[in-house]
């Protein structure tokens, strides 16, 4: 109520503009006196309340403010629309949940459960979804009458439905749940709803959610009961009176959009090496294509903002970024060698993997859970040992849902384990101390390369970025230095040399080419042998051959020239899953499904393309 009462008393509207112009200027002194990633006040300092503030200090571990919580908190304490554009691992989480929750915790009367959802919380995927409602439940635990929840996909409807119909003061939820409960829920009291965040809204809209978003906004902003002229559930709420917060790690049309259709003169903060930047958006946006338009058409042309092709990514100073290269043939063996040389080390590691399709995930998942390992190649299998001994999991889209939360709560909890996972892990989702991400398939845009790195090296914690490439993409180089991405290559020749006690003799030259190393031959035999052994496994490494070729053919735009399949050799890219068959053989598969695509193409109907990757 008392951002409402700041619209309408000019008075309160000084204090408030006083309190923006005061939080700008400090972050400003915060940004020249400190140049890592915490600010030099507190969150006293920033206007949150003192009892939140020792909450935050004694039972979440938040000492002082990052440098992205200290600019925007006041801002958003003050009323104002905002936009945040900032790194990944920052703490954008706490930027819109602690001033939201200090406002709300000084309404009066109390919050109470039969008020309805006064917050939402709109998030892309389930797992940022648990996520963002476990950090909220430890940041209520000192404002009890407050209630946390949420709704989506994959959770049992007529339960959330119970949940909506007692209340719910601060709702997380996922674009298409949320629909389907405005659309069905008849007891869902959205009436005094006062916040909407848009967290992650470039994955958002990636993901395809632009229609549901629109809808969404016809019921939040349209719904009164006219034929009665009286007020219910389903009135419109006072828009005056609604603040809305978009955080997006990257801009672009789509994202511009959004923020014309749901924002009303928003101060932008974004959060970069050289300077803060304070801004409006641009209004000529308003031009620009709906959120549901097609995502494979060419955006960069007409976006008001700095093209993408010069926009500079900004990345921890602490992350070390790698990238070794390797030919197809030996990705596999080089992988499994990386992984258990880590593993192998004193202390914790916490470990991502990121590959492009949910079957490769599926085929690397088992081959690590079962292959056994024997630098005698007659050893009885009872006599081998694990090649990797540590805790893995998995996480992709195709999972049940009950799957996916035990795999996501899984890691979290591990102090030693390792994730394979496709991009649905790339965005948001904050791992507990993950030492190194693996890019074992390439990202793709350079934006994508961003996101999955920042996994690690959060909040001025130390990581590691390795990036796999074939010589055929080294290329690909350029394209992240011109996002001011710049790696250095792996020792790879003095890595191996670490390999040769394993039954071999020691070998002092240096190898003219990767494939004909002791170590890779003698363990890309083993694979191949334990794959051709088990049936499972056999079939596992088809589909993941399979539709990894059809991810490498999906690249976009410029990277086309750069991942180009009649660069690469398919007998090569068949040992990378283990597989002695001629390619001809093994993609028969992908053969017939083209095929049956042609025939429904033919007939007039659209045909079902698999989803490669993700969500």
């Amino acid at each position: 109520m008392q951002m409402r009462e700041a619209r309408r008393n000019p008075a309160m509207n000084e204090i408030n503009e006083g309190q923006l112009e005061k939080g700008r200027k400090k972050a400003i002194e915060n940004k020249t006196s400190h140049e890592g990633i915490f600010a030099s006040c507190s969150f006293t300092d920033i206007g949150l309340h003192p009892s939140l503030c020792q909450h935050l200090k004694d039972k979440m571990g938040f000492e002082v403010p990052t440098q992205i919580q200290a600019q925007a908190i006041p801002v958003i304490l003050s009323g104002k629309d905002v936009l945040v554009n900032a790194a990944t691992g920052t703490g954008k989480t706490i930027v819109y949940l602690a001033p939201i929750v200090n406002l709300l915790q000084q309404r009066k009367p109390r919050v109470e459960r039969s008020d309805g959802t006064f917050v939402l919380v709109l998030v892309p995927t389930r797992e940022l979804c648990m996520q963002v409602h476990e950090i909220l439940q430890k940041l209520l635990r000192c404002f009890i009458w407050i209630v946390p929840g949420y709704i989506m996909g994959g959770e049992n409807r007529t339960k959330e439905k119970a949940r909506l119909r007692k209340g719910i003061s601060i709702l997380i939820a996922t674009p298409g749940r949320l629909l389907d409960h405005l659309k069905h829920t008849s007891s869902f009291i959205y009436t005094n709803l006062r916040w909407i965040v848009y967290d992650e809204a470039d994955r958002i809209l990636e993901l395809g959610y632009g229609k549901a978003i629109e809808e969404i906004l016809d019921f939040l902003g349209s719904r009164q009961n006219i034929s009665t002229g009286q007020e219910n559930k389903w009135m419109k709420p006072n828009e005056s009176s609604r603040q809305n917060l978009l955080l997006s790690a990257t801009l672009n049309e789509k994202v511009n959009h959004l923020a014309n259709i749901s924002l009303q003169n928003p101060v932008m903060i974004g959060l970069d090496d050289n300077k803060i930047s304070f801004m409006t958006t641009n209004n000529s946006v308003k031009r620009l294509l709906s959120l549901d338009s097609d995502s494979d058409g060419n955006l960069e042309h007409h976006s008001p903002l700095r093209s993408q092709a010069a926009e500079n990514y900004n990345l921890p100073v602490q992350l070390i970024q790698r990238y070794v290269k390797v030919s197809c043939g030996s990705r596999m063996v080089l992988l499994l060698s990386i992984l258990k040389s880590l593993f192998e080390k004193t202390g914790s590691q916490k470990i991502v993997v990121f590959l492009s399709t949910c079957d490769a995930v599926d085929f690397h998942f088992f081959l690590l859970k079962e292959f056994k390992w024997s630098a005698n190649p007659h050893q009885d299998m009872d006599q081998r040992h694990m090649f990797i001994t540590c805790s893995t999991f998995r996480l992709h889209g195709n999972m049940a849902h009950e799957d996916r939360r035990a795999a996501f709560q899984g890691f979290k909890s591990e102090k030693s384990a390792m994730l394979l996972c496709t991009d649905i892990a790339a965005r948001g989702l904050d791992f507990p101390k993950v030492t190194c991400i693996i890019q074992y398939d390439s990202p793709g845009e350079a934006s994508e390369y961003v996101h999955r790195v920042g996994r690690t090296a959060r909040l001025g914690k130390e990581g590691e970025a390795l990036l796999f490439l074939q010589p055929a993409e080294i290329d690909y180089l350029h394209d992240l230095k011109m996002h001011g991405v710049s790696l250095t290559e792996y020792p790879l020749q003095n890595f191996l040399e670490r390999f040769l006690f394993y039954g071999q003799k020691q070998h002092h030259q240096k190898f003219l080419s990767l494939d004909t190393h002791p170590w890779v031959i003698l363990l890309q035999k083993a694979l191949e042998n334990f794959v051709l052994a088990e049936p499972k496994m056999k079939q596992l490494g088809k589909n993941a051959f399979c539709s990894w070729v059809r991810a490498y053919t999906a690249h976009r735009g410029e990277l086309k020239k750069i991942f180009m399949l009649k660069k690469l050799h398919l007998g090569h890219v068949a040992r990378s899953f283990g597989l002695k068959e001629q390619p001809s053989l093994v993609s028969k598969s992908l053969q017939k499904q083209a095929k049956k695509r042609k025939k429904a193409l033919a007939k007039g109907r659209p045909s079902k393309r698999r989803q490669l990757s993700a969500i």
